[in-house]
């Protein structure tokens, strides 16, 4: 399905401007006809301007109003004659009818989002004021941003993480959004879904040794905390490759939240407190050798004192303590010797 984009339809002002004048003759027409007195009236005047009275709103129905970023995707019979792209007044055939299958479908996105901030109100509504909603089949053609609810996703190490992505995407082929799929709103949230579970399975949630994420067959330092615009990326890519026959171009798409499933949140946080501990030790290890050979070095080059392997041994031993400690050392003074 090619789109087709009806131009030179602009004379929607014309031909409302050319129905009042009609309404206006016809009026004069049906006071003419009907006047009777002294036998001057014209009885088949009167019926003519009834008739065309009752028919001349007829090319009302092919005026069409649109607003910037705004379209139309128009039907005659059954079949496809054209879109109307651009704001202005325009005048289509009055038998066309206007398509868009997902007008009524409510996701979780801009313009569809329904202010229910009081659920009180909300359940007052009338059935009247649900029935005069006029359903609006005009298709939006600005970008717009979906936030699919969060997901609970293995990732490639089979560790349960909860994940949820913002999606910015717009109409780009209004003739394929309408006929190739059956509603492209859904279309377009069920596909995100999918392409961020294909997506998420090929990571870890942080750096793991021999994982490969690229799919080259070498292990890297690919995960989704430390590499969100990577796989931000994957993902655009990934969707934009399913809806490209749906008419629709994504944009962008952002992962807005990322966690660990609630049942093993608290054993991963103890993970990384336990690993970041075991990294804190090591470099207040590897500073406190390296202080104690320089010391060592500086009292040998200066001849400060001689100090036999015992001493040094103890040396080291108080040094390392006072070093490596969680808690300031208390000097203990020895009056004595060591022997």
């Amino acid at each position: 399905m090619e789109e087709k984009i009806l131009t030179g339809k602009k004379h929607g002002m014309l031909v409302l401007f050319g129905e009042l004048i009609l309404y206006i003759a016809l009026i004069a027409g049906c006071v003419a006809g009907g006047f009777m007195v002294e036998n001057t009236g014209n009885p088949v005047l009167l019926v003519a301007c009834i008739i065309l009275a009752s028919l001349a709103w007829i090319p009302l129905l092919g005026l069409k109003v649109l607003k910037p970023q705004e379209a139309l995707v128009l039907t005659l019979f059954g079949k496809y004659v054209g879109t109307l792209k651009g704001d202005g007044f325009y005048f289509v055939n009055p038998f066309c009818v206007s398509v868009n299958p997902a007008a009524k479908t409510k996701l979780n996105q801009s313009g569809d989002v329904r202010n229910m901030a009081n659920p009180v109100l909300a359940a007052q509504a009338t059935g009247a004021i649900m029935e005069t909603e006029t359903q609006n089949k005009k298709i939006s053609l600005k970008i717009m941003t979906l936030n699919n609810s969060r997901q609970k996703i293995n990732d490639c190490l089979g560790n349960p993480v909860e994940i949820g992505i913002a999606v910015t995407w717009r109409v780009v082929d209004t003739a394929k959004a309408v006929f190739n799929v059956d509603n492209y709103k859904e279309f377009l949230s069920l596909q995100c879904d999918s392409a961020l579970r294909n997506i998420v399975r090929l990571y870890p949630y942080d750096v793991a040794p021999n994982v490969d994420t690229t799919g080259d067959g070498m292990a890297d330092e690919g995960s989704l905390r430390g590499s969100s615009e990577i796989v931000a990326g994957r993902i655009k890519d990934e969707i934009q490759t399913r809806v490209e026959e749906a008419g629709i171009e994504v944009v962008e798409a952002r992962i807005t939240y990322l966690a660990y499933a609630t049942e093993i949140a608290a054993v991963m946080l103890q993970r990384q407190q336990a690993s970041a501990i075991i990294d804190a030790r090591k470099m207040i290890v590897d500073g406190a050798v390296g202080m104690v050979e320089m010391a060592l070095e500086r009292l040998s080059e200066n001849q400060v004192v001689e100090l036999d392997e015992e001493r040094k041994a103890a040396m080291v031993s108080n040094l390392l303590v006072v070093l490596c400690g969680n808690h300031d050392a208390q000097p203990v003074v020895n009056s004595g010797s060591l022997y």
